[in-house]
């Protein structure tokens, strides 16, 4: 009986480590949300001040993390886990990611898989060091004494091969030697402030849309599929149609029974956002405009203004969810961070707003942050300033969800400070978003 009791016990603990849902709570919580030393290590680079002071405070104080919508996994967990692969989504899982996203394209055969872009393969997984690199679009070229002579060229897309051929494959941290002379050189050029640590040996397990729904119902999470602008003419053979595409993304969480309140989908294409409003209106009510109109002069309320489409119009058709990269949000007045009059345009008009992408511009000491920090630049020179900047956004700005590629961050902000709850375009009167603690799960 002994024996038996050992062995069962046995049994569990390492199904619980394959299978981490298993053990989980009905809504896949794990035993406790594990955010590592990177938030800690950010407080401790913080210029001293009320932020500082505060988050500090809650850094000494608070034992215990909670799963948070306002957290949510951009790729899964791409600073360290190669984007898009199961291993990633665990990553932000466990790191208290409320919701996740998988970027949604389509193979040969029309199946849906998540990928950045469809045509990603040749820096993001390790087509090229396989037979399938042979059906690229552009398949590396190595001539007969073995050197690599077309690295700069090498294209390789999901509509080349077909969803079986795509589970073949093994995700990789996305980077490229476009230089390289050797396929093997080719698959390194992983940026020094990310690693490889996590990536190849049979790991970087990638995942079909299906599978990714599978999965992230079993983990309790929200779920924010994007539907990727095709990089093939359309309609691709001939039949297949952008609204077919749209269509079918939806449809598979249908079929997966999964609730409407539970699934952002978001496009940078406006007329998906409009279809998906127009044709599957339960999914569309949190249908997200993604907006990438970054050379717009966010400070300048009539440049905002002529916009196209304007707030206005987004708000008039229906759009309830509006998200541009963080540096639309922010401008400098005086030396501080303050909300654009992007971001005032879009609070007057009542939409609420999601920001990308936190986490992803490396050591923010150097180059004042790159692109998503690049309206504020010049008071960015510390790594601790992403909690600066998060401060602003979540409220003065008062966004409802921040993407970022580690999860840790976002969740041990929005467990110390109040945050806006994720939510279905509903607004407070006088147009303030609502707000909600750490567990940010509104109704969903």
């Amino acid at each position: 009986m002994h024996y038996l009791a050992t062995f069962a016990a046995a049994a569990l603990l390492a199904l619980s480590m394959v299978q981490p849902a298993a053990a989980a709570d009905q809504r896949g919580e794990p035993a406790s949300v594990q955010l590592g030393p990177r938030p800690y290590y950010l407080v401790g680079q913080m210029r001293p001040g009320k932020l500082q002071r505060e988050l500090a405070r809650c850094a000494a104080d608070k034992t215990s993390f909670k799963r948070s919508d306002w957290s949510i996994g951009h790729r899964g967990a791409a600073l360290q886990f190669p984007e898009h692969t199961r291993e990633s989504y665990l990553a932000a899982w466990r790191m208290g990611a409320g919701i996740i996203e998988c970027d949604v394209t389509f193979t040969g055969d029309r199946e849906l898989v998540c990928r950045h872009a469809q045509c990603d393969l040749h820096t993001t997984t390790n087509i090229v060091a396989t037979p399938l690199a042979s059906k690229c679009s552009v398949p590396p070229v190595v001539d007969d004494a073995g050197t690599l002579r077309n690295a700069g060229a090498i294209r390789c897309c999901t509509s080349d091969i077909t969803l079986a051929e795509f589970k073949t494959l093994e995700g990789r941290m996305d980077a490229a030697d476009r230089a390289a002379t050797t396929i093997e050189d080719y698959l390194g050029g992983t940026a020094g402030w990310r690693t490889d640590l996590y990536a190849g040996g049979g790991r970087g397990t990638l995942l079909s849309h299906r599978e990714s729904i599978e999965l992230l119902r079993q983990l309790g999470v929200g779920m924010a599929p994007e539907l990727k602008s095709p990089e093939v003419p359309m309609p691709f053979q001939g039949d297949y149609t952008q609204q077919d595409y749209a269509r079918q993304m939806i449809d598979e969480y249908r079929r997966a029974r999964v609730a409407p309140q539970r699934v952002w989908p978001q496009s940078f294409n406006y007329a998906d956002v409009l279809y998906w409003i127009g044709h599957t209106p339960d999914f569309g009510r949190q249908a997200v405009y993604l907006d990438s109109r970054h050379d717009a002069d966010v400070t300048d309320p009539a440049a905002v203004a002529a916009l196209e489409p304007s707030m206005a119009e987004v708000a008039a058709n229906g759009v309830n969810i509006i998200a541009p990269p963080m540096q639309m949000l922010l401008q400098l007045r005086g030396g501080n961070i303050v909300p654009s009059e992007y971001a005032l345009a879009a609070q007057r008009h009542g939409l609420d707003i999601i920001a990308w992408t936190a986490e992803r511009s490396g050591q923010l000491k150097q180059g004042g942050g790159g692109f998503y920090y690049a309206s504020v630049a010049d008071a960015i020179d510390n790594d601790g300033d992403v909690f600066t900047v998060m401060d602003v956004l979540a409220q003065d700005v008062g966004i409802i969800g921040l993407f970022s590629d580690w999860a840790a961050t976002t969740t041990f902000y929005a467990n110390c400070k109040r945050t806006a709850r994720a939510g279905r375009g509903r607004r407070e009167a006088g147009g303030r978003p609502a707000r909600d603690n750490a567990d940010n799960r509104g109704d969903t």
